[in-house]
């Protein structure tokens, strides 16, 4: 573009004087637009707060269907989600643990049943998520269908769980530089960590999608490769060469520690798990759920047999759990991971650095998600008035950008990991964050099925769901008799741990988010004096985004009845 040419006081023709002007013009567009994307939503209707007078179960959840949160996810991003959201440093890392405390036989059970367990979570949430496309997704159910007490232990308990994970997140990924043997101070690791998923964060839905979609895809392609480079290294096929078979669940054997061994492995497994219901939690922002949700539901079946249940199989037949490698010093230490262990055994040198660089992709996701989850979770518990009224600002954007700078605030605790207190500190967020999920999937089965009680009781019939859990009911009552097992089994576990005595520090660390739960349960009840919801009383029409699914389900099922058979059974499962 030719410049034309100004005069200044003096009478001197400048034509920079006119780029200058237009740059500084462009400039503060730029900043004018980021600045008034922080401004209120037009729907933005600002919620009562807690303590302003007796719980309004029907005003929290008409405030919780009308969140002005933005829906721009897509498909391809919930099937991402899906498919490889929770896959993190519980898979890749923490195995490694389990598979040291029970040998490769406790580690396949103790995995195989949370998987079992997710399978049922998952298709349960999914019913109510695709009816219920609400804010705060299954706290919001456990107000719903159960007791509002419940719903805000249940909330802040999964909002504290991902506030905590942050800071844990961002350590990890400064650790996973020391495989490299770095020499720069962690704390500049932490910096660039943090700023990298705040400022994803920043972009709204769209760019958490758009990350997860893109760390998932690196995850999955990650698992994939392993899996087959592991059975080419078991059947001998690696650089040194060797069948290796099931000669280490011979020796050493296939259990470490009998039946407690696979009690013990139950709370990795759980946390290896976390974050799969985050696919329920993101119904509320998707553009159509009703279409999104029921896809990415039925993969989840695919990500527990692939991805967890095969690549473990293969570690326990590639690595001892005598390897003394296996206790690292963090839960992201690369070099205590099982993968990498494996890779290293067979004598490839580049692969391993390679895992590594997953190991911190997974990491970042994680952290990426602690963001998302707990800031939407603080944003509907704030909406339902059992939060302070600024959680449930949502900015032009759709996003909620209160709850996102507390979850970012709470990220900075990762510079404790320069300190000398870091162990004590790191072992109480763990703590917290430990026994969250177990509640979480519990109440979203129990949900489920008070669901299905007042469905039925109300007049209504399965065939009005756009999408029903496969499990059924059945599948709900499984998952959370599950759950609760894993209570108890931890309760032995923490109170009499393996190879030590009791201690009630140890019991604590294992076992505080249930006293955690409990606090907030009964505190909340003595204050609100609120009432389990009976079957009769529930409301099952506030949030329902399509009250004319008859007509729409009627349609879709004519045109699968004309489908040839292999595509109905592709349907079926995925």
């Amino acid at each position: 573009m030719e410049l034309q040419p100004t005069a200044n006081k003096g009478g001197d023709i400048r034509a920079s004087d006119t780029a200058s002007g237009s740059g500084s013009e462009l400039w503060g567009g730029y900043v004018n637009r980021i600045l008034s994307s922080f401004a209120p939503h037009p729907n933005y209707k600002p919620r009562k707060a807690t303590g302003d007078g007796p719980f309004d179960l029907e005003e929290a959840n008409a405030a919780i269907a009308e969140s002005p949160l933005s829906r721009r996810l897509k498909g391809r991003h919930l099937q991402m989600i899906a498919i490889g959201g929770s896959i993190g440093t519980g898979l890749f890392v923490g195995s490694g643990n389990a598979l040291r405390t029970g040998g490769p036989a406790a580690l396949l059970i103790a995995f195989a049943l949370i998987g079992m367990m997710l399978y049922c979570v998952v298709h349960a949430l999914g019913e109510l998520a695709v009816v219920f496309p609400v804010a705060g997704s299954f706290s919001a159910y456990s107000t719903r269908f159960l007791d509002p007490a419940w719903g805000f232990a249940m909330g802040w308990n999964y909002a504290m769980q991902w506030l905590v994970v942050l800071p844990l997140e961002i350590v990890a990924a400064a650790i996973t530089i020391d495989y490299w043997n770095s020499s720069v101070n962690k704390a500049v690791w932490i910096t660039i960590f943090w700023v990298l998923i705040v400022s994803i964060n920043l972009f709204g839905v769209k760019g958490y999608g758009e990350a997860e979609f893109f760390f998932s895809l690196i995850k999955v392609i990650a698992v994939i490769g392993f899996i087959i480079l592991g059975i080419i290294i078991n059947c001998g096929g690696g650089p040194k060469g060797g069948y290796i078979g099931t000669i280490y669940w011979r020796e050493p054997g296939a259990f470490a520690a009998g039946f407690k061994g696979v009690c013990a492995v139950f709370v990795t497994a759980a946390f290896a798990f976390a974050g799969t219901e985050l696919v329920g939690l993101a119904a509320a922002e998707t553009a159509n759920p009703r279409k999104s949700l029921p896809t990415a539901i039925k993969q989840v079946f695919w990500r527990i047999t692939l991805f967890y249940i095969i690549s473990l199989t293969i570690i326990g037949l590639l690595v001892p759990y005598t390897e003394t490698r296996l206790v690292g010093q963090s839960s992201a230490d690369a070099k205590a991971s099982p993968f990498v262990i494996a890779i290293e055994n067979a004598g490839i040198k580049v692969l391993p650095s390679i895992m590594n660089v997953v190991i911190m992709v997974a990491v970042l996701s994680v952290g990426n998600s602690s963001v998302y989850g707990s800031s939407r979770t603080l944003a509907a518990l704030a909406d339902q008035g059992q939060a302070p009224r600024i959680f449930s600002y949502i900015d032009r954007k759709g996003r909620p950008i209160v709850g996102i700078a507390v979850a970012s605030l709470c990220g900075l605790l990762g510079y404790l990991a320069v300190s000398n207190k870091q162990d004590q500190a790191f072992m109480w967020m763990l703590a917290i964050s430990g026994l969250s999920s177990i509640f979480t999937w519990g109440s979203i089965c129990l949900a489920h099925i008070r669901f299905r009680r007042g469905w039925k009781l109300q007049g209504h019939s399965l065939d009005e769901l756009a999408f029903h859990s496969q499990p059924g009911v059945i599948g709900s009552w499984m998952g959370f008799i599950l759950n609760v097992l894993v209570l108890i089994a931890q309760f032995w576990t923490a109170m009499f741990p393996l190879k030590a005595k009791t201690d009630a520090e140890v019991f604590f660390s294992s076992y505080l988010a249930v006293p955690v739960v409990l606090v907030f349960y009964v505190g909340y009840k003595l204050v609100y004096w609120t009432s389990v919801v009976r079957a009769k009383d529930m409301d099952l029409v506030t949030g329902r985004r399509e009250l004319n699914i008859a007509e729409l389900l009627a349609d879709e099922r004519a045109e699968r009845a004309t489908w040839p058979a292999w595509k109905k059974i592709y349907h079926t499962f995925c």
